[in-house]
């Protein structure tokens, strides 16, 4: 020991009861270590175990395929609370065989976190998506570049799994409640609308400018109390849009 951390003229048993008091001092430091340590582990556990946004919704569809399995090679439809709110859609498209997988308020990341539970395992002959108005109103850091590079990475993703599938995008509408959002909704649609022009069996579906009137607004009369989700003139406008790209069976 380096006697020049003690003072040797003071009584060798004060020196002992320092030593013993940093020693003291040291077992609480690192109990306190410990106990934070052990802290954050139990919140990193927790988190863990929270299911992801939306978890119960694609538990439904599991169950509901369980009992009753969809066809194969149908035109299914995934996305937003848009696709969701339209539960009457196969009525909306005789003659076509559609499963409609709509959950939530979701977002174009949720639709790749459960591509394997409500896209894949259905092996469409078409996949219809609508989504990206969420992404935008979630944060004002969300622009347009970063909606078309997810649905870039959502499209790359299916296409890799399935090379086959045609891919159809049904464009960002435009809703009285999210006003403001329109100009990065525009720019969204026209960066996804060049990229599905110059990819193989892809469409894009433009009901974005079918819902504005004269002035350029959206029209109120398209939309329920929410001014945010639409009534069946909004979805007539969306039936005739979509319609011509559907493929026969």
């Amino acid at each position: 020991m380096d006697s020049g951390n003690w003072d040797l003229k003071v009584p060798i048993s004060n020196n002992i009861k320092i030593f013993s008091h940093v020693l003291q001092q040291e077992k609480i430091i690192l109990r306190f270590g410990f106990l934070l340590l052990l802290v954050g582990s139990l919140f990193q556990l927790r988190a863990q175990e929270q299911p992801a946004a939306f978890w119960d919704e694609i538990q439904s569809f599991r169950h509901q395929d369980s009992i009753n399995p969809p066809p194969k090679h149908a035109i299914l439809f995934v996305g937003s609370s848009s696709f969701r709110m339209w539960k009457d859609v196969p009525s909306y498209f005789p003659g076509y065989t559609i499963i409609n997988r709509g959950f939530g308020g979701s977002s174009i990341p949720d639709l790749i976190h459960y591509a394997d539970d409500i896209i894949f395992p259905y092996e469409p002959r078409q996949v219809v998506i609508y989504c990206g108005d969420n992404d935008l109103a979630a944060s004002d850091s969300v622009s347009a570049e970063i909606v078309y590079r997810r649905f870039s990475q959502l499209f790359q993703l299916i296409r890799q799994k399935m090379p086959g599938v045609n891919i159809l995008f049904v464009s960002i509408k435009p809703s009285p409640s999210r006003d403001a959002l329109r100009p990065k909704m525009a720019g969204a649609n026209l960066m996804i609308r060049r990229f599905l022009e110059r990819q193989p069996k892809a469409g894009f579906v433009d009901v974005y400018s079918r819902m504005l009137d004269a002035t350029g607004r959206p029209m109120e009369n398209l939309f329920i109390e929410d001014r945010l989700h639409m009534n069946a003139k909004g979805y007539a406008i969306w039936q005739k849009a979509i319609a011509p790209y559907l493929l026969k069976n």
